[in-house]
């Protein structure tokens, strides 16, 4: 799924019952924007993790908000703080 858009990404996982990790912020716009019940996406913003950091990192999100992950929700991780939406996002 490298080379594909966005959109068929969040598909994917949608169709799948999957959660989108990502460094990106697009995810959370289009989930955002089209009031999506899901997938579930994690974004991490914080550099220069190696793969071990990650994957506690991740560990420690799927622990703390897996209700919420199933359910379908935003996670924004940047330290020092952890920041959850659940979908769909209502803008007023």
């Amino acid at each position: 799924m490298s080379r594909a858009e966005d959109t068929e990404i969040l598909e994917y996982a949608r169709q799948r019952g999957a959660i989108v990790l990502t460094l990106d912020a697009d995810f959370h716009a289009i989930l955002a924007s089209s009031n999506a019940v899901g997938p579930s996406v994690i974004r991490i913003r914080q550099e220069g993790l190696d793969a071990t950091a990650v994957f506690r990192l991740v560990e420690t999100v799927l622990a703390w908000f897996s209700e919420d992950l199933a359910s379908g929700c935003m996670i924004t991780v940047k330290p020092p703080k952890i920041s959850r939406h659940k979908l769909p996002v209502i803008s007023h």
